[in-house]
């Protein structure tokens, strides 16, 4: 009976040992068909031209687009060093405001996050365009705004907000007794600020320039919008797939996009693995203006850069709202609903699609990537540190880079997935990933394994610990991953510009349209609806779900610091 007993404990072993191995293999493999093979699929169609293997593309392709890629750059560079600059002084205002001020300036920066895109760009036309509310409108003017100011401008404006909640979870872990002990010495305001402050919080200004560079190279929408005459790389690329139907060309010139993208996060890997951080758990919670108050000039400074972007952000939304119940008639301004009686059935068709494709993909993906977090941490199985890189590429390479990457990758056998809507969600669910993953791995290296080791110790399966014990643990990380997940997905364009067929557009897509034809009304309605129905859903989490689980303030901080660390 023994001998039975034995067989049937060791044949449940290598049952349990079977198919732990076997979910690491399948998402593994998930891994590197839905991310790192789009990836070399654009590299490998940048090498054809007419249809064979040859080096035509690359021959002169940096002389030939030497314009754009410079115009690309500057862009970049310049909305990279604004991001920084008001990011960082936002941060720094709201850590040490008062209670009240820190609540609405987080309700701002949090409705911002999830605002779909080009509203910037929409609310720049409406504001100083030709028919402009401020140009026009006040002063009887008519200007040309476009150009790369407005570009640089409206990106600046879009990426503010999360930057600066990104730094705001770094200062939240700065160690108080370093400004309390530069207080001792007699350090003034701008000593703590610059000689304490901005250095230790070095790692999130890293993080925000890496991610307002790439986002920066990958924008197509903005420069299309407001840029005029003034191209740039990703304008040619979308215009080549689009337009041109030219994907060799294409892949070519985002080849050119990645060599920039890929040398920023190798400067930021270098610069974030010599840093030395410091954090003694010092949340945003603890009063900051109780230990330290700003004053003087940096005072000033300071609330003059985050006055300036508040009042900005807050009018650029009072504009979309505006022009969505606005329309000019006889040069005159008046109040009409002609827009909103314009969202016919498609229309409403495709928003509908929208909210089922970020339920889905929010989903999804944060169940594959928290799973694929607990392997991460957890495991040293083979291949596995190869698997945490490839997941982290659909941070580094612009949206339209992997958009491009899943018509080549799926526009045959054995995966022929194009015109389909499975390609649209396995695109926003992988785009996501590194997101999903970071956060569970932050919440893992947080949770002691004691239970688990305990659990196996009671001859629970491997299988039985991830469901029973692992995943209960990493509810915070899910809620999180779900909440940020339906929100990139309801407003991103990026990549599912290239991927959606005629019957199956997405709300972000109908937007773009909508504004890009100059039907800037219906565009507003638009933005309004994703912009409304994304907060309905992102309140709800925090205001209902978060307190349930008993998540601080501080762990959400937690949450974005340790994804960045």
């Amino acid at each position: 009976m023994s001998d039975y007993n034995q067989k049937n404990s060791s044949l449940s072993s290598a049952l349990d040992i079977f198919s732990y191995n076997f979910l690491y293999i399948f998402l593994a493999i998930s891994i590197l068909v839905f991310i790192f093979w789009p990836v070399v699929e654009v590299i490998i169609e940048s090498f054809y031209f007419d249809e064979s293997f040859s080096l035509e593309m690359y021959r002169n392709l940096f002389q030939r687009n030497f314009n754009l890629v410079t115009n690309s750059l500057f862009v970049a560079v310049l909305t990279t060093t604004l991001t920084i600059i008001f990011s960082t002084f936002v941060a720094i205002y709201t850590s040490f405001a008062g209670a009240k001020l820190k609540r609405f300036i987080f309700l701002v920066l949090l409705m911002t996050m999830v605002s779909p895109p080009f509203v910037s760009a929409l609310a720049y036309i409406r504001l100083f365009g030709r028919r402009g509310f401020m140009t026009y409108g006040l002063f009887g003017v008519t200007l040309n705004t476009y150009g790369w100011q407005g570009i640089v401008a409206m990106q600046t404006l879009s990426n503010i907000s999360l930057s600066a909640l990104i730094i705001i979870g770094v200062i939240s872990g700065i160690d108080k007794s370093y400004i309390m002990a530069a207080k001792d010495l007699g350090a003034d305001t701008k000593e703590i600020v610059f000689k304490i402050i901005i250095p230790l919080a070095k790692p999130g200004i890293i993080v925000v320039a890496l991610l307002s560079f790439v986002r920066s190279l990958a924008d197509f929408g903005t420069p299309i919008i407001i840029g005029g005459g003034y191209r740039v790389l990703a304008t040619q690329i979308y215009l080549n797939v689009i337009a041109y139907f030219n994907l060799p060309r294409a892949a070519a010139m985002s080849v050119l996009i990645l060599i920039p993208a890929m040398f920023a996060f190798f400067v930021y890997r270098y610069y974030m693995e010599n840093l030395k951080f410091s954090s003694s758990g010092f949340s945003v919670s603890d009063r900051f203006q109780n230990i330290f108050k700003l004053s003087g000039a940096v005072k000033y400074l300071i609330t003059v850069f985050s006055c300036f972007f508040l009042t900005a952000i807050l009018l650029q939304y009072f504009t979309i709202l505006f022009t969505a119940v606005t329309t000019y008639s006889g040069g005159n301004l008046i109040f009409t609903l002609d827009h909103l009686r314009a969202l016919d059935s498609t229309i409403m068709a495709s928003f509908y699609r929208s909210i089922r494709y970020s339920l889905i993909a929010a989903s999804a993906g944060s169940f594959i990537g928290l799973l694929l977090s607990y392997y991460i941490e957890r495991s040293n199985l083979p291949g596995i540190k190869s698997i945490d890189l490839i997941s982290t590429l659909p941070y580094i390479i612009p949206g339209t880079f992997f958009g491009i990457g899943y018509i080549l990758a799926f526009r045959d056998y054995p995966l022929r997935l194009t015109g389909t809507a499975a390609i649209v969600l396995l695109n926003y669910i992988y785009r996501q990933m590194p997101l999903v993953i970071k956060t569970g791995s932050a919440v893992l290296q947080n949770v002691s394994q004691d239970l688990e080791r305990a659990a196996k110790d009671l001859g629970a399966g491997r299988l039985t610990v991830i469901k029973d014990i692992v995943f209960p643990s990493l509810k915070p990380a899910f809620l999180v991953s779900f909440v940020n997940t339906f929100a990139v997905t309801m407003t991103s364009i990026g990549a599912v510009i290239f991927l959606i067929y005629p019957g199956g557009k997405v709300a972000t897509v109908e937007m773009f349209d909508a504004i890009e034809n100059g039907n800037y009304g219906l565009g507003a309605v638009m933005a309004s609806m994703i912009l409304l129905f994304t907060l309905i859903v992102s309140l709800t989490f925090v205001i209902f779900i978060m307190p349930d689980k008993k998540i601080t303030e501080s762990d959400k901080f937690k949450f974005i610091r340790g994804i960045f660390k």
